[in-house]
């Protein structure tokens, strides 16, 4: 059994991407995982201001949520992360929350070439959602993902749900028209299985 955390990055409170992660949220707890979501619409976190304040043993000087979501992300075994397409990214309240990841980073005397410390050991996924179902739709994002998450911050990736063609926000989500609810349940109830 492992401890998920998914960490919901913005959209409607029962949109497309709370949907998503509610179903791959089901699947993983059906295959016996204990999970949990954070939700950042309802637990705001701010961006690093890059004071430096958590390396001299300072509590951070944003006062919001991110420190009572630390102990969750310390014992959790994988971080989904889940956000809607925003000008062909991830949000920008899921973006803060990986920024405050500088306050998680450890000192290390040999870091692999690009990295200047050590981060917490955990896996990882990306749930993602948009309306548009373009090769390109979510080129950056990903990119973003592979780059800032499992390249520099050394999270092992678990695999990525890009769920385009969910419909545009000025109707009711669209997710439930198509295949993407089924296959979030089955990536989380397949997570770990080898």
């Amino acid at each position: 059994m492992k401890n998920i955390l998914i960490v919901l990055g913005g959209g409607r409170p029962k949109g497309n991407t709370a949907q998503l992660a509610e179903h791959f949220a089901q699947g993983a707890a059906d295959a016996g995982h204990r999970v949990e979501t954070v939700s950042l619409i309802k637990q705001e976190v701010k961006g690093c201001l890059g004071c430096n304040a958590c390396r001299y043993g300072k509590p951070c000087v944003q006062k919001d949520a991110f420190e009572e979501i630390v102990p969750k992300i310390q014992a959790a075994d994988l971080l989904a992360f889940a956000s809607p397409v925003y000008f062909w990214t991830i949000s920008a309240r899921l973006k803060a929350f990986i920024e405050r990841f500088y306050r998680l980073a450890e000192q290390d005397p040999a870091p692999p070439q690009g990295r200047y410390e050590k981060y917490p050991a955990k896996d990882c996924a990306l749930l993602m959602t948009a309306a548009d179902d373009l090769f390109w739709t979510f080129e950056q994002a990903v990119s973003y993902y592979r780059f800032a998450l499992v390249r520099y911050i050394g999270l092992r990736d678990r695999g990525m749900l890009l769920a385009g063609g969910c419909g545009d926000t000025n109707g009711p989500p669209q997710i439930a028209q198509t295949p993407h609810l089924r296959r979030a349940y089955e990536f989380g109830r397949k997570i770990y299985r080898e």
